[in-house]
């Protein structure tokens, strides 16, 4: 039976990239190797079009010297078209493929031959450079310059892909610094863990451990000294735990142990002494030695409780009690422990009251078109100018929000004031802009939402069509049905939809051609230092072709220097933001900066300003 090409029909095949909790090496084009029987440049032009006609899943057809060497790639398409011209049979069918490939009339194409050691990636940017028509016909691979087989487009684009998604998996479930499970992946660990006691009668326990004193740290020897730190407590953990444990990082100094099918809760209290005394041992950095102590706490399911984000609480309630009580040391939750941080509660209480009395300030931070700097849209970014503690950093108080609940009247409260001053710039005689607003997950999932967005755009009068929701991927992974009509449903009013910091969580390939979704935003933490990280340039560029694939605009977060900026503009991401271009601004200031700006770098107007009927009139 002759080998052939995949057909369009046949199942993609599927690779392995992610073993045993490690990120295996780059593919090469081994991975996509097909041996197809070449032909001889001696045989007859109707020997090969016979063979074409014969099988009609056959794309293209290798033609190899006496000693295996690759000359050219015939393209099916090309092959029987010219054949099917009047007396081309009668004329060339008796010549050899070596005289038809000559022959003036025929304008064969340079085939791509590469050795089987080559990246994907490698390969892929060659038939960029070389034309599109190799992905239909593929490319000849050799092992030192003897034909070895072919690799057709098809299946080069799949293993792109699923590579691309094994990257992004990965970067979403395990920490860059450390190696570790991140706090994602814990939590899908801890709650199969407590889904298994529950048939075994097992107990599953969390220790949530923090680092004493991390700051200090960081101000005195700086952040390298930090996440050098962070890597030797990291060791430690691990070298603590059991081998069937999980530990992970959740982020900053925090990190967590998930013990499982434990049948002695004595044996928690042994590992968690364990890490404590492993601190012992000074850490060797810079020529300090360092004694870092850890504070930990933990709770046990089913006893303390049996919900998976209850259960986190209480043992970081237990850590808490620990650090209140001195630090460096293990205590155990227990009914009498305090499940609140105060200085947590002063702020919810203090955040609740800011929202009425409009303490809160919008920023705006315009994104460029790369190759010329136009402007082409700002993103709003919420501010909290406390009267006693000033400007207080979203990092503190957007975490209270989401964990009280405050998340919701927050965003209608920026959304609200968002549109109101697009508003006021276009009563001032501003060009329009696109403006995009970050939606929370908890203010996503109200089913009033898309009724409360188009109440607000027929309030003030704004083309829903400069209006961009920014969602992150973890909304939209949850209950796909009903993100997905939620999403539908937004998009009847004429506003277009983006996911935020993509690639710091996991979209499934398919998902994403199901949404309909505008742009990606590429995170900051890949933009950053891209010209000298490899890992960082590869997962952006990466990220551009996915985008490409799917039709979708790419804007890039975070850009500070030329170089990052250089490097994103070359692999062809078109929009950008960051302190390069300027830092968020306040309304007033955003206006200066943009009348000082549209004498070098006019403004993308995106469309014109007519409002859609649907939009202003009311709801039946």
């Amino acid at each position: 039976m002759k080998p052939r090409l995949p057909t369009r029909d046949e199942p993609q095949r599927q690779f392995t990239f992610i073993s045993e909790g490690r990120l295996q090496a780059a593919p090469t084009v081994r991975h996509l190797l097909k041996f197809l029987e070449p032909v001889s440049p001696d045989d007859f032009c109707q020997v090969v079009l016979e063979r074409f006609l014969d099988d009609t899943a056959l794309y293209a057809l290798p033609v190899v010297d006496a000693v295996a060497r690759p000359l050219f790639l015939l393209d099916r398409t090309r092959f029987i078209e010219f054949f099917s011209k009047p007396y081309s049979r009668e004329i060339f069918g008796r010549r050899s493929i070596l005289e038809l490939v000559a022959h003036p009339e025929y304008q064969s194409i340079e085939p791509i031959v590469v050795e089987e050691n080559c990246r994907i990636e490698d390969v892929a940017q060659m038939v960029i450079d070389a034309g599109m028509q190799h992905m239909v016909t593929g490319f000849m691979v050799t092992s030192q310059d003897n034909y070895l087989g072919v690799a057709n487009g098809r299946d080069l684009l799949n293993i792109i892909t699923q590579r691309t998604q094994a990257e992004l998996h990965f970067l979403a479930h395990y920490d860059n610094l450390t190696g570790l499970p991140n706090r994602m992946l814990l939590g899908d660990r801890l709650e199969h863990a407590c889904r298994d006691a529950e048939r075994n009668g097992l107990l599953v326990a969390i220790l949530f451990i923090d680092v004493d004193r991390f700051k200090q740290i960081n101000d005195s020897l700086g952040h390298s000294a930090g996440d050098a730190v962070l890597r030797a407590v990291a060791d430690r953990l691990k070298s603590s735990a059991r081998s069937a444990d999980t530990v992970a990082r959740l982020g900053g100094d925090e990190f967590a142990i998930l013990m499982e099918d434990i049948e002695d809760p004595a044996h928690v209290d042994m590992v968690a002494l364990r890490v404590v005394n492993a601190m012992r041992e000074p850490v060797e950095l810079l020529g300090h030695s360092l004694v870092v102590t850890v504070s930990v706490g933990s709770a046990t399911y089913p006893s303390d409780d049996v919900d998976v984000n209850a259960l986190l609480a209480k043992a970081d309630a237990a850590m808490y009690e620990v650090k209140s009580s001195g630090r460096n040391g293990f205590r155990k939750f227990s009914p009498d422990t305090t499940m609140y941080n105060p200085a947590s509660l002063s702020l919810e209480n203090e955040l609740r009251q800011a929202i009425d009395r409009d303490e809160l300030v919008l920023h705006f931070q315009p994104q460029v078109k790369l190759a010329n700097q136009k402007i082409c849209g700002v993103e709003v970014l919420v501010r909290w100018q406390h009267p006693v503690r000033g400007l207080v950093s979203p990092a503190h108080f957007i975490p209270i929000a989401e964990e009280s609940g405050l998340i919701v009247p927050l965003g209608e409260w920026v959304l609200r004031h968002a549109l109101r001053q697009m508003k006021d710039w276009q009563e001032q005689g501003l060009p329009p802009l696109r403006i995009s607003i970050n939606i929370s997950a908890l203010q996503f999932q109200q089913h009033s939402f898309p009724e409360f967005l188009r109440a607000q755009l027929a309030e003030y009068g704004i083309d829903p069509r400069l209006v961009e929701l920014e969602l992150t991927e973890s909304v939209l992974m949850q209950n796909v049905d009903h993100v997905l009509q939620m999403l539908e449903e937004i998009k009847i009013l004429g506003v277009s939809l983006a996911i935020d910091d993509f690639g710091t969580g996991f979209s499934s390939l398919s998902y994403l051609r199901r949404f309909p979704i505008d742009r990606l935003k590429i995170d900051q933490s890949f933009v950053r230092d891209i010209e000298r990280l490899p890992a960082n340039e590869s997962i952006a560029r990466a990220i551009v072709a996915l985008a490409e694939s799917l039709s979708l605009d790419i804007v890039a977060e975070g850009i500070e220097t030329s170089s990052e900026k250089a490097v994103l503009e070359q692999m062809r991401c078109i929009e950008g933001q960051g302190y390069l271009f300027s830092r968020p601004l306040p309304a007033e200031d955003f206006v200066a900066w943009l009348n000082s700006q549209r004498e070098h770098h006019p403004i993308a107007v995106p469309c014109s300003i007519a409002i859609p009927h649907f939009v202003l009139a009311a709801p039946a």
